[in-house]
């Protein structure tokens, strides 16, 4: 049976399909041809039987958000499908997952990959979003070398003295100057090579967000994330629906004069580590 037979549908492009991207999706999804990309071909086959017996247009396509050329490919297939009207990417591995030099190349130079990538495919009046992390605003980050940042092109930010003498010390840096190197990319993104397409891209920077992939951080360092709950204004975990919702008001059309920002969902994490009701350990 054919569930929908327009044509010419808008592609909506999701770069790992995990439970905060999907969450995003189904928001945005109806009518629309979605495109999944994973590393895992069992997931994306799991995730693609979801959608489509929810009634959604569904095409897969694996992925190595490490290598530049499979990221290409991924924009390339997108485009193929139709006009690119949002992009989202969640790809990427947390503190307690990987060593120093995997979050970065996945996190930061990968998520770069990707934001090139789409900054030529996407459509007239089309919208980005990455997803970062709070971690983006508990290591300051000097002016200065946040210009060389945003001036150094994707391929040569491991070099960068932060990253080489920095960030690659532990995985804790490594992860929380990645997802500031994320708001930078937006940034960077949407007065370049997005503009130039007149599209929007933006960030979200969750905090304790409860996800199957976030119970592995909280058997490694679960003291300190509930104290981290504990101290925080909301006093709970988030969900990936109240991501989800953020997300799919900065990608639609409530939100279009909203471009290369972070919104910040924390629930008052940030705001307890600045006026000192919490303090980061390590």
């Amino acid at each position: 049976m054919i569930f929908d037979r327009n044509e010419n549908k808008e592609v909506i492009a999701l770069l790992g399909a995990g439970s905060m991207g999907t969450a995003i999706i189904r928001r945005i999804a109806a009518g629309r041809t979605v495109l999944l990309g994973d590393i895992s071909e069992k997931n994306l086959e799991r995730v693609s039987n979801e959608f489509r017996y929810g009634g959604y247009d569904v095409e897969t396509c694996v992925v190595n958000a490490l290598e530049k050329e499979s990221v290409e490919a991924f924009a390339e297939k997108a485009a193929s499908l139709g006009e690119v009207k949002y992009f989202i990417d969640t790809a990427g591995a947390s503190p307690n997952q990987a060593e120093p030099e995997h979050i970065l190349n996945l996190d930061m130079v990968g998520t770069g990959y990707a934001v090139d990538a789409f900054g030529r495919v996407m459509a007239k009046g089309g919208s980005g979003l990455l997803i970062s992390s709070q971690t983006g605003y508990m290591y300051p980050i000097p002016n200065d070398i946040e210009l060389q940042i945003l001036k150094t092109p994707t391929e040569e930010l491991m070099g960068l003295p932060i990253i080489k003498d920095v960030a690659m010390q532990n995985s804790g840096l490594a992860y929380m100057i990645a997802k500031r190197v994320n708001h930078l990319q937006a940034q960077r993104a949407a007065a370049t090579t997005w503009k130039e397409r007149r599209a929007r891209i933006n960030t979200i920077s969750p905090g304790v967000i409860v996800t199957p992939l976030a119970y592995d951080e909280f058997a490694a360092a679960g003291g300190n994330y509930q104290q981290m709950i504990d101290a925080s204004a909301a006093m709970r975990t988030g969900t990936s629906d109240e991501i989800a919702e953020a997300g799919a008001f900065l990608l639609g059309e409530h939100a279009k004069f909203i471009t290369g920002t972070d919104l910040l969902i924390d629930g008052g994490v940030i705001a307890a580590i600045r006026t000192g009701e919490y303090k980061l350990h390590g």
